[in-house]
């Protein structure tokens, strides 16, 4: 099918820049962008006083097949992708069996092949996610791997990790840390502090994060590894990342929707939708996330979509699992607390959903050149809707955002130029 886009405003994360342009994509690519096209083959998508967008990647997404898919699986996690305006999304090994050999990436990408959206597998760091042992790295990345992460579990380890970096720097593969000191974190249930001791909760300390933070800063510097920081949520790791990029180091940084909108205060009542690792932090935190974003020390925003059946968080605090769902919502959360509030530009905003991860990962696309591929995401900044459980595509509900109200939502979703999702509707 050939389309044009007519009347939208593109947007061009890369020189950060709003223009009025037309487009035009058959085949999998754009074939022509400009103003005021005219072409009489194709079928007109209205894009007039909407955003046009490279399509957004998440690159931290838990799709958990094979092993957990009575949670999610690849099918239903592409859909709720797609609904949430990704075209793309990067997966995380830690499914059963763990992503940490060849055949298990070999069997994510066929189970992919017609999925809603386009599936990036991560392999496993160190064999069965345990810590001890590297994986075949280089057979992961010749069966498509296109990072390395032992997501869920850190590698506590020093003399492992720094293994881990020297065998990827010499692969061209980046490491995404897990950043967590298991000897100052064990045991805890939500942030340390002065709602985890109202509640009787074991707090998780901010230094929990920060110690795996500095030292895998480190390690990247000795070793040169491309290093990006899983989901960082301190005011702490903020500041080790800013001087980490300012000596040079190769080091990037995700923020999750979640770390940059709720604080510990999410808990109270005991929430188990609030129950997330790292934990929800303190304000001082949520503030210094936000300038981390605003500043470029954050480069990417990632949902760290993670579903658990509705009977597994509907338990006990102490024994419901961490995680929440967030492809949904992830770019209502950003454009409602971040680019209205003008923290971020619409092009700021949509690089750190775009062009960011796939530089980090080594991924095409992120443009809307001439030639570019066609995954194109159409955003309506007026758009508003409340979220409703019942009516999200992915198999989980655990949402702490129910009933709140997001602006600026997506309304269209292309990928190799077939359109997904339209106007809010799911078409495949």
């Amino acid at each position: 099918m050939r389309y044009l886009i007519k009347g939208g405003v593109v947007v061009d994360p890369v020189s950060e820049k709003l223009f009025e342009s037309d487009l035009i994509v058959e085949n999998g690519s754009i074939v022509e962008i400009g103003r005021e096209l005219k072409d009489p083959q194709t079928e007109i998508i209205d894009a007039g006083g909407r955003y046009v967008c490279p399509g957004l990647l998440d690159m931290h997404v838990h799709l958990r097949e094979p092993g957990y898919e009575y949670k999610e699986n690849i099918q239903s996690g592409t859909r709720a992708a797609a609904m949430g305006g990704f075209t793309a999304v990067a997966c995380m090994p830690n499914t059963n069996p763990v992503a940490d050999n060849a055949a298990v990436i070999n069997l994510i990408k066929q189970k992919a092949g017609n999925a809603a959206a386009r599936v990036y597998p991560i392999g496993a760091l160190t064999k069965g996610s345990q810590g001890k042992e590297l994986t075949e790295m280089a057979d992961l990345k010749a069966a498509g791997a296109v990072a390395l992460s032992d997501d869920g579990q850190p590698v506590m380890d020093a003399g492992i990790m720094h293994r881990v970096m020297q065998y990827a720097a010499m692969l061209g593969l980046t490491v995404i840390s897990h950043c967590e000191d298991l000897s100052l974190a064990a045991g805890g249930q939500m942030h340390e502090g002065v709602v985890s001791t109202m509640l009787g909760l074991k707090g998780i300390p901010a230094a929990a994060e920060e110690v795996m933070v500095a030292r895998d800063i480190l390690l990247a510097e000795a070793t040169g590894c491309r290093l990006h920081l899983a989901h960082i949520s301190t005011a702490g790791s903020v500041r080790l990342v800013r001087e980490a990029k300012a000596r040079g180091i190769k080091v990037s940084a995700e923020v999750t929707p979640h770390h940059f909108t709720l604080t510990e205060e999410a808990v109270q009542g005991f929430n188990t939708n609030a129950k997330v690792n790292p934990p929800l932090r303190r304000q001082a935190d949520v503030e210094a996330v936000k300038e981390g974003l605003r500043d470029g020390t954050i480069d990417v925003i990632a949902t760290d979509h993670a579903p658990h059946a509705y009977h597994e968080k509907d338990a006990e605090f102490q024994y419901a699992p961490n995680g929440l769902i967030g492809l949904e919502t992830a770019v209502g959360l950003v454009f409602t607390k971040l680019v209205q509030p003008g923290i971020l530009t619409v092009p700021q905003a949509v690089a750190k959903l775009s062009w960011h991860p796939r530089q980090v990962l080594g991924l095409p696309g992120g443009n809307l050149q001439p030639g570019a591929v066609a995954d194109i995401t159409i955003l309506d900044p007026n758009l508003s809707e409340v979220v409703d459980p019942t009516k999200l595509q992915s198999k989980s509900k655990n949402t702490p955002f129910v009933r709140w109200k997001l602006t600026g939502l997506p309304v269209t979703t292309m990928v190799n130029s077939k359109i997904i999702m339209q106007e809010r509707r799911l078409l495949v």
